[in-house]
């Protein structure tokens, strides 16, 4: 099938186009009905008339962008029209929602009139929280944008202009930075003069760009004093008093080069003619005025941009345009204001800066991606863009005065951001402040690995834990310097080497000396086998926890935690737990990874301390004892044992709300066991599953993970004497963070008991 028939299938397909409204509130009864319309509605709406700030408060205008575009100027195509334009507009909804979960009315005027356009959208302020002009045509689009601002109380913003300006020069920022150069010392050309380029340059001179050393060029070429072909007032403000008159005469020693023009535009000779280290942003669509490959093979000092993503350094106005309206918007502002835009150019060129997630890596192929020449700016798929550029803006507007609604715990808000990316964001973050309450020496016997270094510099930090890496002091050392990180104060452990190894050895052979282990195999084991180390300094108090595993299988550490710290006093034995979270459910899954085939007393233990695990999540269990049976519906053995299970969880934890055997769909089903098991014991649809066998938790999960696109986190290990976790082998940082603060937890309620 053909590109194109793809993009007209997927547009087309099923409800058509890309967007739909849905409601927030029911409205399933009478009563709902009375409460959304007449006569309840009345209620917010005199609110309304006495107080209009209250609108934010009883209606969606805080959180609805409208996206307003005539099509003279869409994207790739040209003028087009309104009505053709509406696919971008619809788009442009898409990836404010997606990204910053912010509402858009994409709304497309059939005029070229910019007075007309501009009463339109000034009509239009009740319904809005803030107006993002779009692919609308220059020079109008300035003049329908500074007029707007005048005259309207909330955000006007032209993402072609301001966007692209803004990630651009982030990105000019970091490039200028790698090569060792100064802004007010660099000469800057820039081609093409309608919004995004105008923009470039004026964002480049609030940058501290000298205008003597900037150089606008158009079709006609330079952009000079006295020049009358082709001008207008906003190319006559960045006029230079030059010779040059060709875009060929602008590049030659020239420092930067802003493309946002045609494809072609620069030529090989052009690149070769720039000063030393040149950067090229080559922001032109769907083709670049030079492609990477093409300035490359010219020479290799350049840096290069393009907007495509199949190329290093995209300029991806998506980077930009939802986060400053969800801190726009959150803030109730006024206006979208110089000083908003700059805080967001300096959080993009800061997060390019940071050890980039795994989760990142993986959406681009799991290439390496490090600060450099070839990553100057953010990724668009980059979960943190969100925290941090919205909180920029929101604190810019704050500052700057145009904030109607000041945030007054910028922490807080940060995490009421990360909690739009998902119900486990919420949950992880809860956790997390609880480890930073405290933090806990966390021992990790894989200290050489790349994703253990990577999630101690985080656990350090954000203050979570207090990392310790076991290994080869050189090897480690090394590794850190590769990856350009600052654990400079981590404590490293040669198990080789260690002062504590003798005496940990001592300790291995009293304990396991009538087990077979010889006093030699304890040194070797201790000396030689880091779980086994790890182990010991958890038991012994040098540290509080040990997490292992991403490049061990699980029996290898989960025996020497075993052998070494045991289970808990009157424990039959240790239990495997995943919590399982989608995106508005948490749902904790029992025995998944340890015990194959349990007795109804292990099966009661592990019901009792998922329950415990759950409440750590600050969630209430609700614990359902699965089978294929419903409350004796089948005489079989194996739901026997599940029902003796559920008898015995009662009886020792009276307190718990638990019920089997049951299956699964009616354990999720709270209505119809209220109307076929009025008896049962289970009030509220179950969170917590515990499975019959191993077998079959394990499957369920997975499945869960695969099919039901829930996050798996975990594996949790219950029931050891100290805390001890097991890494999975594909776990990446965001994960060994996240059992990192489990770990934390763990032992600090250990240390209250």
């Amino acid at each position: 099938m053909s590109k194109r028939q793809d993009a007209l299938d997927y547009h087309s397909t099923g409800r058509k186009g890309k967007i739909e409204v849905i409601t927030t509130k029911p409205c399933a009864t009478s009563r709902d009905l009375s409460l959304a319309y007449s006569p309840g509605v009345a209620e917010p709406c005199l609110e309304i008339e006495k107080n209009p700030n209250d609108a934010y408060k009883y209606t969606a205008k805080g959180n609805l962008v409208a996206v307003v575009s005539n099509g003279t100027a869409v994207l790739g195509l040209g003028d087009i029209g309104a009505l053709a334009g509406k696919p971008v507009m619809e788009g442009k909804g898409v990836l404010f929602k997606r990204f910053a979960d912010v509402d858009v009315f994409d709304i497309e005027l059939d005029t070229k009139d910019p007075d007309e356009i501009i009463r339109t959208v000034k009509l239009l302020e009740p319904t809005f929280g803030g107006i993002n002009l779009e692919d609308i045509k220059g020079p109008e689009c300035f003049y329908i944008e500074e007029e707007l601002k005048k005259t309207m109380n909330i955000p006007v913003f032209h993402d072609d202009q301001h966007g692209t300006a803004i990630i651009a020069n982030a990105g000019l920022i970091n490039a200028l930075e790698i090569i060792g150069k100064k802004i007010e010392d660099v000469r800057i050309v820039v081609n093409g003069a309608g919004a995004a380029g105008i923009a470039c340059a004026n964002m480049a001179l609030t940058l501290g760009a000298r205008k003597e050393n900037l150089y606008l060029c158009d079709s006609k070429g330079v952009i000079f004093t006295g020049r009358t072909e082709g001008m207008n007032e906003y190319k006559e403000r960045l006029a230079n008093d030059t010779e040059f008159r060709t875009l060929e005469d602008a590049m030659a020693g020239a420092d930067v080069f802003f493309g946002v023009s045609v494809k072609g535009a620069v030529t090989r000779e052009m690149v070769a003619s720039m000063a030393k280290d040149p950067i090229i942003f080559a922001m032109a669509n769907p083709d670049p005025e030079i492609t990477p490959d093409e300035a490359t093979s010219v020479r290799k000092d350049v840096i290069i941009g393009t907007g495509r993503s199949d190329y290093n350094n995209q300029v991806n106005n998506v980077l930009c345009f939802p986060f400053l309206f969800r801190g726009a918007l959150d803030t109730h502002a006024s206006a979208i204001n110089d000083e908003m835009k700059m805080a967001a150019v300096k959080a993009l060129a800061g997060l390019a800066k940071q050890d980039v997630p795994d989760s990142v890596r993986k959406a681009y192929g799991n290439v390496e991606i490090k600060f450099g020449r070839e990553y100057l700016i953010p990724k668009p798929f980059d979960p943190r863009v969100l925290l941090h550029v919205a909180p920029a803006v929101a604190q810019a507007a704050m500052e700057s005065g145009v904030a109607r609604r000041p945030i007054e715990n910028m922490e807080r808000y940060r995490e009421s951001l990360e909690a739009l990316q998902g119900r486990s964001k919420e949950i992880m973050r809860a956790l997390i402040n609880k480890a930073k309450a405290n933090p806990k020496r966390i021992v990790f016997p894989e200290g050489e690995d790349e994703k253990i270094l990577r999630a101690a510099q985080i656990l350090i930090d954000e203050k979570i834990a207090i990392p310790v890496l076991l290994g080869f002091k050189d090897e480690i050392e090394a590794k850190i310097k590769e990856l350009g990180l600052d654990l400079s104060n981590v404590e490293i452990i040669n198990t080789m080497r260690s002062a504590k190894a003798d005496h940990y050895t001592n300790l291995l052979f009293q304990q396991r000396q009538r087990k077979g282990v010889t006093l030699a195999e304890s040194s070797r084991l201790i000396k030689k086998n880091r779980n086994y180390y790890g182990a010991m300094m958890v038991k012994m108090g040098d540290a509080d926890a040990l997490l292992s595993g991403v490049g061990h299988h699980y029996p290898d550490v989960i025996r020497p935690a075993l052998e070494v710290i045991g289970k808990q006093e009157g424990l039959s034995k240790v239990h495997g737990l995943y919590m399982m979270v989608f995106k508005k459910d948490v749902v904790f899954c029992a025995d998944t990874t340890v015990t194959i085939e349990p007795t109804a007393e292990e099966l009661a233990e592990t019901a009792i301390l998922s329950a415990q695990k759950a409440r750590h999540f600050e969630v209430e269990p609700r614990i359902a004892m699965l089978s294929f049976s419903n409350f004796g519906s089948t005489e079989h053995p194996l739901a026997l044992k599940v029902k003796r299970a559920t008898t015995l969880v009662k009886e020792w934890a009276p307190d718990l709300n638990v019920d089997g055997e049951i299956q699964a769909n009616v354990a999720l089903d709270p209505e119809l066991i209220a109307k076929q098991y009025p008896f049962s014991n289970l009030k509220g649809n179950a969170n917590v599953m515990i499975f019959p066998d191993l077998q079959s938790g394990n499957i369920a999960y997975k499945l869960l993970a695969k099919l039901g696109g829930a996050e798996a986190v975990g594996p949790i290990l219950m029931g050891m004497k100290k805390p001890v976790h097991v890494l999975q082998r594909g776990d990446d940082v965001a994960d060994i963070v996240n059992m990192a603060a489990v770990a934390v937890v763990d032992a600090q309620e250990a240390a209250i008991a």
